[in-house]
């Protein structure tokens, strides 16, 4: 089962009045489990940054006017994404970015029903509690020394980690192991140890002779009566 954790980051919050989409990141699953393969994209907005996005992102106008525009990173993501499933914190937020993106381009965009999200889950699952990412991070102790600022990957990661202790926690990791343990087990040989021949029991002539001994040395046992 393959899923993509995404996250984004952008110019600020509606995409509808002309705010744009300047990262994406995304982690890849395999079976709840991270393979290691993301994707990566610092995208140029073709527009000024906001002095209250910078303050959450740290991406300035000059650094990513070096970088691609989004319609030259397209093909790549939704490469990336294929038709896997998509988790994301706040889908609506990303989901309506990504869109927005598509959309200008006139190209089909991708389909709500894919995302997972997180914050509906985490919601369900802890109602009147912090659904933040933060929040949710500090809930699991996962952690986060390296979230400074956001950052599309970073989060991705962080997200990844909180996704899977919302399905089941660490679970997928005790099944494996638990498979690698049944698999070892069935490896090892059953051997049949050679039979012994009874030891016997039957007492000597002295140990009788000194039990009779014994025996007598008791005043009035129970079995004369």
């Amino acid at each position: 089962m393959r899923e993509i954790v995404l996250d984004t980051e952008t110019t600020g919050l509606n995409p509808r009045t002309g705010d744009r989409l300047v990262e994406i990141g995304c982690v890849e699953l395999d079976n709840h489990i991270p393979t290691g393969n993301t994707y990566h994209q610092y995208v140029n907005p073709e527009r000024d940054m906001p002095d209250e996005a910078f303050a959450v992102h740290g991406l300035s106008e000059a650094f990513l006017a070096k970088h691609p525009i989004f319609s030259e990173v397209a093909d790549a993501f939704l490469e990336f994404i294929g038709d896997s499933d998509l988790v994301i914190h706040n889908a609506s937020f990303d989901m309506g970015f990504i869109n927005g993106e598509l959309d200008r381009l006139g190209r089909p965009t991708v389909d709500f029903s894919r995302a997972i999200d997180t914050v509906q889950i985490a919601r369900s699952k802890y109602p009147g509690a912090q659904a933040s990412l933060d929040a949710l991070c500090r809930r699991f102790e996962i952690d986060l020394s390296a979230r400074t600022k956001h950052g599309a990957l970073l989060d991705a990661e962080l997200l990844a980690d909180v996704y899977l202790e919302l399905v089941g926690g660490r679970q997928p990791g005790f099944e494996l192991a638990a498979e690698r343990k049944a698999s070892a087990a069935n490896t090892i040989e059953t051997r049949t140890a050679p039979a012994r021949p009874a030891r016997p029991h039957a007492a000597t002539e002295s140990e009788r002779a000194a039990h009779d001994e014994f025996m007598q040395q008791i005043t009035d046992p129970i079995w004369r009566d």
